[in-house]
């Protein structure tokens, strides 16, 4: 067995690297500069892990987030190997310890956060450290065309060349604009890049249109009983509203955004890590750097700014590689919301452009007749050739019609009345409604007057949000819908349109069954919840999250294998040589008691 593999398995518990994990690992054992985006979920913290082990010298790792170091940082110590962090959280002792292994040389892994690299202390700290290695996580925060620009990332380039080490970054996301200025930035010379399939199969995408929001999040989250889950909110405000109604329906549900004080932030970001079944109703504050690999599901409860977003929050379900369900709800004030956020912005003319481009995207992403993933997946550079049967079109195929005359009929309605109406209005118009206002204004003579009248308002509503969505009209800032020059096309004949007939959409057979354990039988079920429950109490004795003592994946192969003896044990997923050491024969007295159980309950 090569050192790669026997590491992997003595350290780590896995007996096989994910895909593509082994190819990024070996470059980076070399020392060679790598750039490696791969999607969440798919192991990036193991391919700088793991070559800390093997390598010379010190791995220091640029992480955005205290609570995502504080994390891989105990979940590490678990697995046997020195780790720390140096944040502004860490205790005189923490501080000290880290300083001891570190002048001693058993240090592996020092987290730090960007924002240290402005110390000038820190350089001359990491100099005499005889540093190996840099890692970067979450690379995309040092573009300022990602959606998450941390301004002291720009100074990784300039530790990079203090030290003269081999640099490897990680991100889940990054379009060719971000990627190129993240070779720009932290690179002298061109990396070796890896760029991993984007598909996460585990995902089950769906979105619907916005009707009664508030209770189609609570009916979503409640056909995931005692799961852990993520509900993404625009605004504080909402966050606050739907986590109380989740309360009153007997979820354990908390919100989490910018206006809550550190402390508050910190403590319930602590309780959702770790215990299980826990709902966290957050903005955007909320997500990047969440380790937590057992999130069963995510709801946008309003639509994302651009479709990078919408991938990277979707991406922090299943990461455990279990079935988990997503579900986007979007509307017309969703997407006025995001392009005015857009055009309110400092940033250049080109990078105003860029995310109005992803913003289409994503729009022609909620709105395709076809498979969802197939979509996504292009955007991303790849072909898929077979639909995902893991989409809501693909479940439930919608049924399309040629909207080309009702779209004319539309258009012609916002400009025989000024293009100065909201849509409630033109709707009236085209439906011929006998209204005081619309006397008033004289749009009771216009020629569209009742051309509409056989449609109801409902399906009228969807043709307007779809003809927006896909461009062919635009809304000022008055809420005024105009005709865009691919509307022009459309009303003088040249563009036919094919849009879907949205009916109120069902649950798919899939939501709220997906659950990481349905591959076990009832009495394996048993067994799992058991070895769930003792997880959790180890947990909160040694107040790490539950998944860092086992991670789901681990309780359900141990369930299945039933495993009688340690070595049975080490065989299981993710049992490493420390974590079989210590809680060895706990696993082995949860099973035996179980097996016994059983016993008892069968029939003479």
């Amino acid at each position: 067995m090569d050192r790669l593999q026997d590491t992997l398995g003595r350290v780590f518990g896995f007996d096989a690297f994910r895909p593509g994990q082994r190819e990024v690992v070996e470059a980076v054992v070399a020392g060679r500069d790598v750039l490696a985006i791969m999607p969440t979920g798919g192991g990036k913290s193991l391919c700088f892990q793991l070559p800390s082990l093997l390598r010379p010298g010190l791995t220091v790792v640029i992480s955005p987030l205290i609570a995502l170091m504080r994390d891989q940082v105990a979940a590490l110590r678990e697995a046997g190997v020195v780790a720390g962090a140096m944040t502004s959280a860490n205790d005189p002792a923490e501080t000290n310890r880290i300083f001891e292994a570190m002048e001693d040389g058993t240090l592996r892994l020092l987290y730090l956060a960007p924002e240290r690299l402005a110390n000038p202390g820190t350089a001359a700290m990491l100099s005499r450290a005889g540093i190996g290695l840099i890692a970067v996580d979450e690379a995309h925060c040092v573009s300022q065309w990602g959606h998450d620009f941390r301004p002291d990332y720009l100074r990784i380039g300039d530790l990079r060349a203090s030290l003269g080490v081999p640099l490897a970054a990680f991100t889940a996301t990054a379009d060719p604009a971000t990627r190129d200025e993240i070779v720009a930035r932290l690179f002298p010379e061109t990396p070796e890049v890896f760029l991993r399939g984007f598909d996460r199969p585990n995902l089950a995408l769906a979105f619907e249109p916005k009707r009664e929001p508030r209770a189609r999040v609570l009916s979503f989250v409640r056909a995931h009983p005692g799961q852990s889950g993520i509900v993404y909110c625009s605004s504080r405000k909402k966050t606050e509203a739907l986590a109380e109604a989740l309360r009153g329906a007997g979820v354990d549900a908390l919100a989490y955004h910018a206006g809550l004080d550190g402390e508050t932030r910190s403590a319930r970001q602590d309780h959702f890590t770790h215990s299980d079944g826990v709902v966290m109703v957050a903005t955007v504050a909320f997500g990047m750097g969440i380790d937590k690999p057992d999130v069963r599901f995510v709801v946008q409860a309003d639509m994302p700014k651009t479709i990078e977003a919408y991938y990277q929050e979707i991406g922090r379900a299943g990461r455990d590689g279990a079935p988990a369900n997503t579900l986007t709800l979007f509307g017309v004030d969703d997407i006025r919301l995001r392009r005015r956020q857009i055009d309110e912005t400092d940033a250049p003319p080109e990078a105003k452009r860029a995310d109005h481009q992803r913003l289409n995207s994503l729009l022609a992403l909620a709105e395709t007749p076809g498979c969802r993933r197939h979509m996504l997946l292009r955007y991303f550079g790849e072909t898929p050739t077979e639909p995902c049967g893991n989409c809501d079109l693909c479940l439930t195929p919608p049924e399309t019609f040629d909207a080309t005359e009702a779209v004319q009929k539309a258009l012609s309605a916002m400009l025989r009345t000024g293009e100065r109406f909201g849509v409630e209005h033109l709707i009236s118009v085209l439906r011929g409604e006998n209204t005081d206002r619309l006397r008033q204004l004289g749009h009771d003579q216009l020629r569209t007057f009742g051309v509409g009248a056989e449609v109801e308002r409902g399906p009228w509503r969807s043709i307007f949000r779809q003809l927006y969505a896909l461009g062919f009209a635009a809304i000022d800032e008055h809420g005024g819908w105009g005709v865009t020059q691919a509307g022009w096309e459309v009303l003088r004949g040249e563009t036919t349109v094919d849009l879907r007939k949205d009916a109120v959409r069902k649950p798919t057979a899939r939501e709220g069954k997906r659950t990481a354990a349905a591959s076990l039988d009832a009495a394996d079920q048993a067994l799992f919840e058991a070895l769930r429950a003792r997880r959790t109490d180890l947990a909160r004795e040694r107040s790490v999250p539950a998944y860092v003592i086992f991670p789901d994946a681990s309780l359900i192969d141990i369930a299945a294998r039933k495993p009688g003896t340690l070595d049975a044990l080490g065989a299981c997923h993710g049992v490493g040589a420390k974590k079989l050491a210590t809680y060895g024969d706990i696993v082995l007295e949860i099973v035996r008691d179980h097996a016994t159980a059983q016993r008892e309950t069968q029939p003479t």
